[in-house]
């Protein structure tokens, strides 16, 4: 049984789309340590615990946010933000960057240093150095876990591109990362770079009751890279006459009869294609091939993963992503998530300088991001003596099954309970949206090309071109058929429903909640200023559209407001939005996380806290769980406070010093890896001896 639903506006239109707020584009990266937060309105005197937040702050080099270059606001370290609720009638903020050991390579390869030559290069989101490899920035999620010799929860940070670190959640500074470089297999066998380019999810998943954090390591052949790229260059030493070439193609050629070649000819591309893979792996030595292994791990010991495979025995494709994976008590859920990193950003950007060369090959490869969503799921029976590659031993195959969500999704949920086998996912669709893009310097307005987009929204998200839906799907684990469907959008709410916050705990047994009653949801909204002419045609012949393109961008002229809305989320009962609360014109809202009352009856009761910003203000807001359509109980503020994008959150119930024992020492870690960059380029071991290894010693 399948159901979609439209829900009509009764809110009053905007007269007239607001600016996008302008402290959305700034961030610090001042760290800052116990400040006491300047409050606006009632803080409620039953607050409890500790709310984390994460977001990129820019680079080592910029200073912070924005770019001056308009690189995306998305690349850059993490800014790790901690709001204490542990003293009565206030509230301390405590802010740390995320410092791995790639961050202080980055520091010290900075421009008109020593090491200048192998300095890094932001190339869409991913920030890479040809000699020293890809940036870990651990700039977008956390995981907290709590093992049975814990005495407290440990918390992970997260980056799409890279292993998840632990991090003290006293003092904030990384421990240690989860599994040695010789756990992870990087993107490209071959590649002798210190930093190998490991693909992850930004959301790992924790078991409380089988104490199992799961997670992923996956790579996508070349093949995937360069189905749309039909050249590579050297991106090391680049010919000066090529570089100059492809300069004066862009600025000679129009860009669109370029693409109606490459697309004429993009069938018998696809046979040459694969002679040319086979060509670059031999010339290169490289091998790139599709994997995905899925990681099991007991908080301290090795990691034990197992090489997923289709029924056919070939290896689990991956088109764009992991971004997100579930856990239910017999399942684990992969979905190839509509978004793209890792070494697909720097093919696609090779030359992030040249912004001739940008813009021509931004117009030539860029593609819209796949209009359904491949799930993958894995029997945890099958889960058996799998490999620990930390001791050299053999690959382990277990089988997955795969089903197809016909609309694109970024983040995903799962009840952990699964009745006969029967599994209930909740998927946020995003439509029409590519958040691997950004507004560039050069983007021009999607109502007038002849007016360019305003300059400070360089390196802002795009609108979204549709609008988007929330579902909810009841997909059997052993066949893959789905039972039962359920989607709905609503003309207020859903344009573009990005980041989410629930209750995890039944008050009533303190024990964690089998089933998901009730999902917080934010959405962007609808914005004039960033609705640009690339979006609308990257989109214009999106196969899952519900709202005309022609009334999507007559609505955004208007303007339509963020949302905080709660979506009633039971299996049992019908898909709704129970409750909602419509932002001001003006302001933009990230980043929601329940925070749960003490003497809680029922799991909503509690509080959701979320950033805020209009005009030039940064704040975070917080609302009663039950009653968001009353409006923010209070605001939290500080004049040192300044953050862009904030990401996702994590709450705990107390913090203090790392008891754990699990480590990884980094120069036992790093030793092999800067030997063999070192055979190519001898300083790269001095680097490491004086700039990287002493901040761990």
């Amino acid at each position: 049984m399948s159901q979609e639903s439209y829900i009509e506006t009764k809110a009053q239109p905007l007269q007239g789309c607001p600016k996008v707020p302008e402290s959305i584009m700034t961030a610090s990266r001042c760290e800052l340590t116990d400040i006491q937060m300047q409050i606006s309105g009632k803080l409620p005197p039953d607050l409890q615990g500790h709310v984390f937040m994460v977001a990129p702050v820019g680079t080592v080099h910029s200073g912070g946010l924005p770019y001056p270059n308009g690189d995306s606001l998305l690349c850059g370290d993490g800014m790790i933000y901690r709001l204490d609720f542990d003293s009565q009638n206030e509230v301390r903020l405590t802010t740390r960057l995320v410092k791995p050991p790639d961050y202080y390579a980055d520091k010290a390869t900075s421009h008109g240093s020593k090491y200048e030559k192998y300095g890094f290069r932001n190339h869409g989101i991913t920030r890479f150095s040809l000699s020293l490899g890809v940036r870990n920035q651990l700039n977008t999620a956390f995981l907290p876990m709590k093992f049975s010799p814990d005495s407290q929860e440990r918390l992970l940070v997260t980056y799409d591109a890279g292993c998840p670190y632990e991090i003290d959640t006293q003092t904030l500074e990384v421990v240690t990362p989860i599994g040695s470089n010789q756990e992870w297999q990087s993107e490209l066998n071959g590649y002798n770079a210190p930093f190998p380019a490991f693909l992850s999810t930004a959301h790992p998943a924790f078991d409380p009751h089988t104490q199992q954090m799961f997670t992923v390591n996956y790579g996508r052949s070349l093949a995937n890279f360069l189905d749309t790229i039909p050249f590579i260059y050297d991106l090391e030493q680049l010919p000066q006459e090529i570089d100059e070439f492809l300069t004066a193609l862009s600025s000679f050629l129009r860009v669109n009869f370029l693409k109606d070649i490459f697309d004429f000819f993009s069938q018998s591309f696809q046979t040459f294609l694969q002679l040319y893979v086979k060509l670059i792996e031999k010339l290169t030595n490289l091998k790139i091939d599709n994997f995905v292994y899925l990681i099991c791990w007991d908080g301290a010991g090795a990691l034990e993963r197992w090489k997923l495979v289709l029924p056919d025995g070939s290896p689990v494709p991956i088109d764009q992503s992991i971004h997100q994976i579930g856990v239910t008590r017999d399942y684990v859920v992969l979905m190839d998530t509509a978004f793209t990193t890792g070494l697909e950003q720097v093919l696609n950007n090779p030359l992030p300088e040249n912004k001739k060369v940008e813009i021509l090959l931004r117009d030539l490869l860029e593609r819209p991001t796949s209009p359904d969503s491949l799930v993958y799921i894995v029997r945890r029976a099958d889960l058996k003596g799998g490999q620990f590659p930390a001791f050299n031993q053999q690959e382990v195959e277990v089988l997955v099954q795969k089903v197809v969500l016909p609309l694109a999704t970024a983040h995903f949920l799962v009840d952990y309970d699964n009745p006969q086998g029967n599994i209930t996912l909740h998927a946020a669709h995003i439509c029409g949206m590519e958040v691997a893009e950004w507004v560039r310097k050069y983007d021009v307005s999607a109502y007038n090309p002849q007016n360019p987009v305003p300059s400070y929204l360089s390196g802002m998200e795009n609108n979204e071109t549709d609008i988007g839906r929330v579902g909810r799907y009841l997909i059997n684990g052993e066949t893959g058929d789905i039972v039962e469907s359920h989607i709905i959008s609503d003309a207020e709410c859903t344009w573009g429903v990005e980041l989410y916050a629930y209750p995890q705990q039944d008050p009533q047994t303190k024990e964690p909640l089998d089933r998901l009653e009730d999902i917080y949801w934010c959405s962007f909204g609808l914005w004039k200023d960033l609705m640009t002419q690339f979006i609308t045609n990257l989109y214009k012949n999106y196969r899952n559209r519900q709202v005309p393109l022609a009334k999507v961008l007559n609505l955004a002229d208007k303007g339509i407001s963020a949302y905080l809305f709660r979506l009633h989320a039971s299996s049992t009962e019908a898909l709704a939005i129970c409750d909602r609360y419509q932002f001001p014109a003006g302001h933009m809202t990230l980043s929601p996380q329940f925070i749960p009352r003490p003497d809680a009856e029922k799991p909503t009761d509690g509080y959701i806290i979320c950033t805020v910003w209009y005009e030039n203000k940064n704040e975070f807001w917080l609302f009663d769980a039950n009653h968001l359509f009353e409006g923010p109980l209070c605001q939290l503020s500080h004049p040192s406070l300044d953050f862009a994008l904030t990401l996702h959150t994590a709450w705990l119930p107390s913090i203090g010093k790392r008891e754990a024992t699990y480590y990884i020492n980094v120069r036992e870690d790093y030793k092999e890896l800067v030997h063999q960059a070192s055979q190519k380029h001898p300083d790269i071991q001095d680097l490491f001896d004086r700039e990287v290894y002493p901040h761990f010693e």
